[in-house]
């Protein structure tokens, strides 16, 4: 297997394991959804089963706690999001909003993929896009896990101004999501084409 496609799958599954595992933890210590089931499958049973009806806050599970990490500035809070990051297209239909995730879901898997294949693993102008888009890929698929399993991702990372002003919370997917496309940024400024090169590409053909 070319050095490349190992990068790939070892970065996207590095950010999945992650990415569940905290998820697990957020659900143990913030919520009481494994608070009457002791050994480690009822608990993954509980999370990656059919969620309870909504309560009257609007979430699944209940949360018991939040962590201040940073007073006034930064916190864990459990919080589940039925829509894309940033809550975004949570107010449509289930039965919209649903099929719409897979297929971009999917779509992004894909086109992810291909673009990988696309790139030699040798050229040291490729390393921005040789780590942003398993970066990308595995927070994709970390979210879409939680979507498959439950219909909502879970969040617990907020960002917040004295409780007058928030961030959308997030999670470690969103957090890759975000970092590897920042990475693919850059990537487009370093193997942006010149001019020079984009004529001698033309005078070569």
């Amino acid at each position: 297997m070319p050095r490349k496609y190992l990068l790939l799958l070892s970065v996207a599954l590095g950010v999945i394991v992650l990415d569940q595992w905290t998820k697990y933890l957020v659900v143990r210590e913030l919520t009481t959804r494994f608070d009457d089931r002791p050994t480690l499958g009822e608990r993954l049973s509980a999370m990656y089963g059919d969620p309870p009806p909504q309560g009257y806050d609007g979430l699944h599970y209940r949360s018991k706690r939040h962590i201040e990490i940073l007073p006034s500035f930064f916190r864990l809070r459990y919080a589940e999001n039925p829509g894309a990051a940033w809550g975004l297209f949570r107010s449509l239909p289930p039965h919209i909003r649903g099929p719409l995730f897979h297929v971009v879901s999917l779509g992004a898997v894909v086109f992810i993929t291909w673009y990988f294949s696309k790139l030699s693993g040798k050229d040291p102008k490729e390393r921005w896009a040789l780590w942003g888009l398993p970066l990308v890929l595995g927070g994709a698929l970390g979210n879409y896990i939680d979507r498959i399993a439950r219909a909502f991702v879970i969040d617990f990372l907020e960002a917040h101004w004295y409780d007058k002003a928030a961030w959308p919370s997030f999670n470690v997917a969103d957090s890759a999501i975000v970092v590897g496309v920042g990475l693919l940024l850059v990537d487009a400024f370093v193997r942006k084409e010149t001019p020079e090169e984009r004529k001698s590409a033309e005078l070569g053909s």
